[in-house]
């Protein structure tokens, strides 16, 4: 039975879709103005991680992932460019489609952007104006929190006890327009030379929470399974998200808010910031770090759990992740060999194992538990490929479940296959060499398959080779 634990109530709760088999799941996505940092990249992996355990156990999950392709951020990266925001909201989304595939996210069911919804968003202001949740002051549209009955239950917070300016701003002037200090912006009123849109309140551009609310609603309907994001969103993101939602539609927005921890980098455990010179984009990570170790490191630490971004960290992923490969091509190479048939008693140690392995996943998605469990049956294929005679049907489905289970993080095992006719003939020479025991010229081989990447493996049943590129890679 899964559980997941809801924000909203601060509890777990028994996870039951609205529309039995389907999951219905809404994930707040980047503003993009630049390349992803690791705080991105932990929120994509995170709930791409609890997407695909959704569809692991057979669920139809309808993923959507916005872009936020017009804001403040997105208007001063065009100026100091000197270029157009959509011309940076295209260059980015871009990177951000390469940075993501290289980490093995899947791609959302629909990555909507505000500037493709403009008239369903100036259509949702004018039914909260309509409904007397909203009013406009001076070109701006402002939605009116204490109207709403609930505000502040997400994050859990008394409105009398909030900050003036609950969207952020402090700007004097736009506290004078507002008829309550916490009132937030649905509508923007354009400043000369930035871009806008034509809108009953004259030219502008929307805020940023009303864009989130129409994009879910559209494509996901009125109430939502799963709303996630970063826990930086729950206030005032997430909480304007309902107010706006709930107001129009009358409906619960949605029945789980779902929020990933935060990421530090560095062994003093800082908060990433570009004043203290430890921001770090995915970009410029990958170009040193082998993408499914990054991807492995994340995926493996409990979505609420804040992540210590250290060198250390990636080492011990990297190494982990060699574990299973290692065991996945033990498992491998013993099906040349391996003899018809099966072993019943393995093979219900496997199930067994994964059995395991869902009673923890199923506890709010404990990856660090459910990885125990995929250690554990690494184990158990690397003494069952010990063994003087394997099954092959008990070999392949060591294998099956394996990669099953290791795909839900994001990992996919490949066999290698020898494409290079030199190197391959390198190896049949070494093994000649090793049988007319001479071992000057076996030892000169391996070293100079080495220096190539390729790295052997003497064992009982043969020699074995594997790529290593220095990244982690094997």
């Amino acid at each position: 039975m899964l559980k997941v634990f809801n924000t909203l109530t601060r509890q777990k709760e028994v996870f039951t879709p609205i529309t039995s088999g389907i999951v219905k799941m809404y994930v707040c996505g980047p503003t993009v103005y630049n390349y992803i940092h690791i705080g991105n990249a932990r929120s994509a992996i995170a709930f791409d991680t609890i997407r695909r355990y959704f569809e692991y156990k057979g669920y139809h999950v309808k993923y959507v992932s916005n872009f936020t392709d017009v804001d403040d951020k997105m208007i001063k990266a065009a100026r100091d460019g000197h270029t157009t925001v959509p011309a940076i909201a295209d260059r980015f989304i871009a990177a951000f489609m390469k940075d993501t595939q290289a980490l093995n996210i899947e791609p959302a069911t629909k990555h909507p952007r505000p500037t493709e919804n403009m008239k369903d968003i100036i259509e949702f202001i004018q039914d909260l104006i309509a409904k007397g949740y909203a009013y406009e002051s001076e070109g701006d549209v402002y939605y009116r929190a204490r109207k709403f009955a609930h505000y502040g239950q997400l994050s859990h917070q008394n409105i009398d006890d909030l900050e003036v300016g609950a969207s952020q701003h402090v700007d004097p002037e736009e506290v004078n327009r507002k008829e309550d200090p916490v009132d937030f912006a649905l509508w923007k009123a354009a400043k000369p030379a930035e871009i806008s849109w034509e809108s009953p309140w004259g030219k502008g551009r929307p805020g940023w929470h009303i864009e989130c609310s129409v994009m879910a609603t559209k494509y996901l309907g009125d109430t939502i399974d799963i709303h996630a994001g970063g826990q930086d969103l729950t206030f005032p993101h997430h909480e304007n998200e309902i107010a706006q939602s709930e107001a129009k539609t009358g409906q619960k927005f949605a029945n789980y808010w779902l929020h990933n921890g935060f990421v530090t980098v560095g062994d003093d455990n800082e908060k990433m910031s570009k004043s203290l010179g430890n921001f770090v984009t995915v970009h410029d990570i990958l170009k040193t770090v082998n993408p499914q170790v990054l991807r492995f490191f994340m995926a493996t630490t409990q979505y609420r759990r804040p992540i210590q971004y250290t060198q250390g960290n990636l080492d011990d992923a990297a190494n982990n992740l060699k574990r299973l490969q290692t065991a996945f091509n033990n498992l491998t190479y013993r099906m040349k060999d391996a003899e018809p048939g099966n072993d019943p008693k393995i093979e219900q140690e496997i199930r067994q194992i994964e059995a395991d392995f869902v009673d923890q996943m199923d506890d709010d998605f404990n990856v660090q538990n459910g990885i125990a469990q995929v250690y554990e049956l690494a184990k158990l294929g690397n003494v069952y490929a010990e063994r003087p005679v394997v099954f092959k049907d008990s070999v392949a489905f060591i294998l099956k479940t394996l990669s099953e289970l290791v795909n839900i993080f994001g990992i996919e095992f490949k066999q290698e296959t020898l494409n290079d006719d030199g190197i391959e003939s390198l190896i049949n020479e070494r093994l000649a060499a090793r049988k007319d025991r001479n071992f000057e010229r076996s030892d000169e081989i391996r070293e100079q398959l080495k220096a190539q990447g390729i790295v052997l493996e003497d064992t009982p049943q043969g020699t074995r080779w594997h790529r290593d590129d220095g990244k982690g890679n094997v």
